[in-house]
């Protein structure tokens, strides 16, 4: 077929991002290719004592309304689109005077970085790209003849393809080459509709699109029979997905998982660096093994793995400020998946480097937990869209229902408490003591399981410690929906919970607060549910 292969003989360059502008130019004209470009492109090869075409001189029309129109012509998209192999499309290319375009070279306008770096409404609009889509979209349908680059690296593909075959691209890349780019307009157009229906605070919009950048093609997903890959949304929100890995082997799809559950928690408490207490979380599959606060890191640490220092073995350590040298030695004596930080210190990080396999992440901040982004979950022929969960209470938000009022302690605790079960599966039951997880109870189908394994994590943790007694004597608890019967609390009670903190709302609430005053214990409400399935 005479397709297969085709020779490059004219390219239209036209960039926003001008980093490897000049030398892949410059190799596209040491191989005899005509240059035609736009705009600034155009002034830069130019600049540099390039033998390049203005547009403009192909169109017959200048650049005009900022630069909004320039290839938007029929003697662009004509030289893009035109199927060599049919004779009438290169007699309209002749009698028209227009060149046939073999090799298109379009990064589109920086709109998700303008959004980003905080631009304003008229900022984000003027960066949404119109030309550089329409022509990739109409050299991509025109793969047959023509390649397509959406990035430097496409660049590189192409003149490698052409040292191979005698100037010319084969089908194959170019086919790979249209592929990539109608994924890289539909990443474009999804990117723009996601601002618009941020904007307008629209939460079903009659058409969803979301896109995303490949940043790793993973082994395989959950289990090893599942092929995975992991994608960045180009989103400003902090996280896993941005991190820097420093060191370690590749994150498997249950690492990243595990690593954004964690990330995710600690940020709930804020960052130490802007006056937040040292806060640790220790995740295993998806959900807190432990959690604690305290005045050094280390002290957090070591409180947050008491808690559970089985099910710690082969978890995720996520912290929310700077990763110090007596920490990171303390978190050595584990066997610890992924270390997750803002920061680190650099004798920090030399106690993991003698940890070859140990992954560790320098994140540069926290996510932030009141970010109003949409969450996604896929069910069969469809998927669920909702607001993230970034619900939250104060002191103020409670609504004590028993008699006894907690004391400030126990308040400081539920509140705490109350933060860690938002991040655990539902049924959640989470007990608390002095700013520490005693026991979690976790994804179980009745609450009162959870109640009962909340605390029997308890007291394995004690008889590890070699206490005197669990750590859920005297301590709080914290459901992440309300009792449907008294005796989940009583369940609580009876591991050595004085004080409750639960959503309320149900039909029974008066008898559950009954109960709780003939044990003896304060309850409040909180108003608010946090489901996490």
């Amino acid at each position: 077929m005479s397709h297969l292969l085709t020779r490059v003989q004219t390219a239209l360059i036209s960039v926003s991002d001008k980093s490897r502008l000049l030398d892949q130019a410059k190799a596209l004209s040491a191989r005899g290719v005509r240059l035609i470009s736009t705009g600034g492109t155009f002034r830069t090869l130019k600049e540099a004592g390039l033998d390049v075409t203005e547009v403009s001189a192909i169109t017959g029309f200048p650049e005009m309304m900022d630069g909004r129109v320039k290839t938007l012509h029929p003697n662009v998209h004509g030289g893009l689109l035109a199927d060599r192999d049919i004779e009438h499309h290169m007699v309209s290319l002749n009698d028209h005077n227009i060149p046939a375009i073999d090799l298109l070279v379009v990064n589109l306008y920086p709109f998700a970085e303008t959004v980003a770096a905080g631009g304003d409404y008229a900022a984000c609009v003027e960066n949404i790209d119109i030309g550089g889509p329409a022509m990739i979209r109409a050299a991509a349908k025109n793969h047959k003849h023509v390649a397509v680059c959406v990035d430097a690296d496409d660049v590189d593909a192409v003149l490698t393809d052409m040292d191979a075959h005698d100037g010319c691209t084969t089908y194959t890349t170019r086919q790979k080459l249209a592929h990539k780019s109608y994924a890289r307009t539909a990443q474009y157009d999804a990117q723009i509709s996601g601002w618009f229906a941020q904007q307008l605070g629209d939460t079903a919009p009659a058409f969803y699109a979301q896109g995303g950048s490949l940043k790793q093609s993973l082994r395989y997903g959950e289990n090893p029979h599942q092929s995975a890959a992991f994608y960045t949304d180009g989103k400003a929100r902090l996280g896993v997905a941005t991190a820097r890995q420093v060191q370690g082997k590749e994150l498997s799809y249950n690492n990243i998982n595990d690593t954004d559950a964690a990330f995710e928690l600690v940020a709930e408490f804020g960052a130490h660096k802007d006056g937040a207490k040292p806060t640790v979380a220790i995740i295993k599959h998806a959900n807190p093994c432990g959690v604690a606060q305290s005045e050094t890191f280390i002290e957090a640490y070591q409180s947050a793995l008491a808690c559970d220092p089985v099910s710690a073995f082969g978890g995720i350590v996520a912290l929310n400020g700077r990763l110090d040298l007596e920490t990171a030695k303390a978190i050595a004596k584990v066997f610890t998946e992924v270390v997750i930080a803002p920061e680190a210190d650099e004798d920090a990080l030399a106690v993991f480097a003698k940890k070859k396999n140990v992954r560790v992440l320098i994140s540069g901040g926290l996510p932030n937990p009141q970010d109003a982004s949409m969450t996604m979950r896929n069910v069969a022929g469809g998927f669920l869209l909702q607001d993230r969960d970034n619900g939250h209470v104060s002191t103020e938000d409670l609504k004590i229902v028993t008699k006894r009022k907690p004391s400030e302690s126990e308040m400081a605790d539920m509140l705490f408490a109350w933060r860690v079960a938002k991040h655990v599966k539902s049924n959640a039951i989470v007990y608390v003591k002095d700013g520490s997880t005693a026991g979690v109870g976790a994804g179980q189908m009745s609450r009162i399981d959870s109640a009962r394994i909340a605390a029997r994590k308890a007291g394995d943790a004690q008889s590890a410690a070699g206490w005197d007694e669990p750590r859920t004597k005297g301590c709080v608890c914290a459901s992440d929906a309300f009792f449907p019967f008294a005796d989940g609390l009583l369940q609580a009670a009876e591991a050595g919970a004085t004080a409750i903190i639960q959503p309320g709302g149900s039909i029974r609430d008066d008898e559950v607060i009954a109960a709780a005053d003939e044990a003896g214990l304060a309850m409040v409400f909180t108003g608010m549910r946090h489901f996490r399935h």
